[in-house]
């Protein structure tokens, strides 16, 4: 009888993880005014334990800071406790200087002189042979991640993850928080014959966990077969605390995600990416703001009378100076959420599209359905087109959202 996924991880991973495991973190009120300690803070309070008599690569770009803001590949190769000998970027670039769709290519480091090697828009084999060429015997991944199934660092988690396990290296992911809370998993699900690099895997719009759970799950249900993982956990995150409750200095993890307030609300309104309408791209609040040339108030006005919870609409009008409308001033709204404890980014997001296609004859989906990679499915698409309302499209992915929590409750590291 073949061994199931999750049997082949406790044999891979049991040792290691209970090293770096301990115990279920919890937070009490102080942990939540700045006392939380991030994978990475507990990595090197250790003396860099895990990674002894090992070559150490680290995948990670400008959110892999410390608490006073220096970056952990400039600590890392300073200290001479760990030996890091090679940096992998993702999209946007190791130090952050691409924009969507754009990645650094392959450099030296000026600050370091390390050899940072390029990851974006590999995979499999091609990408184990970097790991390969990089001489590492260990990857380790640290990259603030905002949510999000379709945010492509945990793509570039999950592509690193089987590239490892290809080129036979250990993998260690270091925790970060999910800026939005990990209270729960919403949205449609994605179908795997949608897979691609915004979403490879059957897991919910909004996952509501960590980059060290999602690499468990990973690990069991979705590689090939299971890498030799480690993860070290934080002390001090709870599931139903926002990022600011923490006092973390905040780094965009991209160019166009500036303030936790745009993670907030960027699972619901980044599917406006598969509309004609502007996502708010090349303003100084992308996802917050969406809009498009001959939309007026009606907009507002609409998606007010749904009495969503937690969640105000303005009328707005924005100038975009890149992306769509670039320097064209478009009409729209800007959303304003009041409370967070109640507001759900993903019905919100729904919402904004129904109601934006019935109030402007203008409303289209971008030509390659761009939806339906984003949602995962042609529900969305569909369900909109044939005129359904909010409810009707969100009641469709509730079976398949429970089967995911169900699954995503056994890899769940915090309280």
């Amino acid at each position: 009888m073949r061994p199931s996924r999750r049997s082949l991880l406790t044999a891979a991973t049991t040792a290691a993880v209970t090293a770096a495991v301990t115990a279920v973190p919890t937070a009490t009120t102080a942990d939540a005014h700045g006392s939380l300690k991030t994978g990475f803070d507990r990595l090197s309070a250790d003396g860099y334990a895990l990674l002894a008599a090992q070559k150490a690569g680290i995948v990670t770009n400008p959110t892999g800071i410390t608490t006073d803001v220096r970056h952990i590949v400039d600590v890392m190769h300073a200290d001479p406790r760990v030996e890091l000998t090679a940096v992998f970027g993702p999209e946007h670039g190791f130090r952050g200087t691409a924009q969507a769709g754009g990645s650094e290519g392959r450099y030296d480091d000026p600050a370091t002189g390390l050899p940072v090697y390029d990851t974006y828009l590999k995979s499999g084999q091609p990408l184990a042979d970097v790991f390969t060429a990089s001489g590492v015997d260990t990857v380790v991944f640290d990259i603030q991640d905002v949510g999000a199934r379709f945010y492509t660092y945990i793509w570039t988690l999950y592509d690193c993850m089987e590239a490892a396990r290809l080129a036979g290296r250990r993998f260690v992911v270091l925790d970060r928080p999910n800026p939005v809370t990990g209270r729960t998993a919403l949205g449609p699900v994605l179908h795997k014959e949608f897979a691609s690099f915004v979403g490879r895997q059957p897991i919910a719009q909004a996952h509501g966990m960590t980059v060290a759970e999602l690499a468990k799950l990973f690990n069991a249900e979705y590689l090939t077969a299971p890498v030799e993982l480690d993860v070290v956990t934080m002390t001090g995150w709870r599931r139903d605390r926002f990022y600011d409750a923490y006092g973390l200095p905040w780094v965009p993890p991209s160019p166009n995600m500036p303030t936790p307030d745009t993670a907030l609300v960027y699972s619901g309104t980044c599917l406006f990416e598969g509309t004609n309408l502007s996502e708010g791209r090349g303003t100084t609040r992308p996802f917050e703001l969406l809009g498009a040339e001959g939309v007026d108030a009606r907009w507002a006005a609409a998606v007010n009378g749904l009495g969503l919870p937690g969640v105000r609409f303005r009328e707005a009008y924005f100038a975009p100076t890149f992306s769509k409308f670039q320097g064209r001033t478009v009409g729209g709204v800007q959303l304003h959420v009041h409370d967070r404890a109640v507001y759900d980014p993903v019905r919100t997001g729904i919402a904004l599209l129904v109601t934006a296609k019935k109030v402007w004859g203008g409303f289209a989906w971008r030509p390659d359905n761009w939806i339906d990679k984003l949602t995962g499915s042609t529900t969305v698409r569909t369900m909109t087109d044939a005129g359904a309302g909010t409810d009707e499209i969100v009641g469709a992915w509730q079976d398949e959202l429970a089967a995911f929590r169900r699954i995503r409750k056994e890899f769940l590291l915090y309280r």
